[in-house]
């Protein structure tokens, strides 16, 4: 949540109010959004991989970094269809656009996945 009176400067106490704010999302978007969960799961298993298989510490920020691009996006598109779910359940052009065009960047992203992850690691292993 924003601060209540502008743009004051935090502090300790503001940081820790954020970062409670931040672990609220994280909690909303495992409870109620399938897809983040199964990215998180994949995260899992990719993250603790990336580490491994990583030659550098450049590869393994690469490796892991993407997959957390992904994440990242899925709770900017979940957020979005909220807030557009928020104003009503009747079709709009523009609406369905709008989710349409959050998904699609999740989507490239995860090509984003997987392009990092064959450059890096097919030269290696073939």
């Amino acid at each position: 949540m924003a601060d209540l009176y502008g743009h004051l400067p935090r502090g300790p106490a503001g940081v820790l109010r954020a970062a409670r704010w931040s672990m609220l999302g994280l909690r909303a978007a495992w409870l109620h959004e399938s897809s983040f969960r199964l990215e998180v799961c994949l995260f899992a298993v990719l993250g603790p991989l990336g580490w491994w298989l990583g030659a550098t510490p450049v590869e393994q920020v690469l490796l892991i970094g993407s997959c957390l691009l992904v994440m990242a996006m899925e709770l900017m598109n979940s957020s979005m269809e909220a807030v557009i779910e928020r104003f009503g359940s009747e079709r709009h052009e523009l609406a369905g656009r709008a989710k349409d065009m959050g998904s699609a960047a999740v989507f490239v992203l995860m090509i984003n996945v997987a392009l990092v992850w064959a450059l890096l690691l097919l030269p290696r292993y073939l």
